[in-house]
């Protein structure tokens, strides 16, 4: 779950980002499809990388998986109208997505699971906050990897940061894809 803490903070940030641009308004169709189609490469060769047993290069797994994060998470911010700039582009994109899009995929979350309608709004807030939360927990992970884990470890890891990214991506191009979105 993301805390209410760090909502404020993101929400903080994100004046401040503006403020001192690194976050600047701004829509650019190519620049978001050439994101789109960054991430879809960067997944398609976690995807193949996973699988290669004889090089076992779980760490460019974890990479790849997070940047097929990255730039999907810098494609929806383009959508909604900002365009981040090259300083502190992680924490500017991590930032970015708890204020600009975590209720929007609350709110996509929420249609999909009308059917449980009693349920709904408790289960979209938790799976929108894990979903935002896995794009920082992926940071943090690529951020550390460790050389001395072993290769079950790594492969697990690697795997787990595949299934991760996999869904962020197919979620953040529900609303990429939404056009009364922007």
């Amino acid at each position: 779950m993301i805390d209410k803490k760090r909502i404020e903070e993101s929400k903080s940030n994100f004046s401040i980002y503006l403020k001192d641009g690194l976050l600047k308004k701004e829509f650019n169709d190519i620049s978001m499809n050439a994101y789109a189609k960054n991430s879809d490469l960067s997944l398609k060769l976690a995807d193949k990388l996973i699988n290669d047993k004889d090089l076992r290069p779980y760490l460019w797994v974890v990479v790849t998986s997070y940047y097929s994060m990255f730039y999907i998470a810098n494609a929806v911010i383009l959508k909604l109208g900002y365009k981040t700039s090259y300083k502190i582009v992680h924490k500017v994109t991590s930032d970015a997505l708890i204020v600009l899009v975590l209720d929007k995929l609350k709110k996509e979350l929420l249609e999909e699971y009308e059917q449980i309608r009693d349920d709904a709004l408790e289960i979209a807030s938790a799976r929108a906050e894990e979903i935002i939360k896995n794009y920082e927990n992926e940071l943090d992970k690529r951020s550390r990897f460790q050389y001395n884990m072993s290769e079950e470890a790594k492969e697990n890891k690697a795997r787990t940061s595949l299934n991760r990214a996999k869904e962020f991506v197919f979620e953040m191009k529900k609303i990429l894809e939404n056009k009364n979105e922007q």
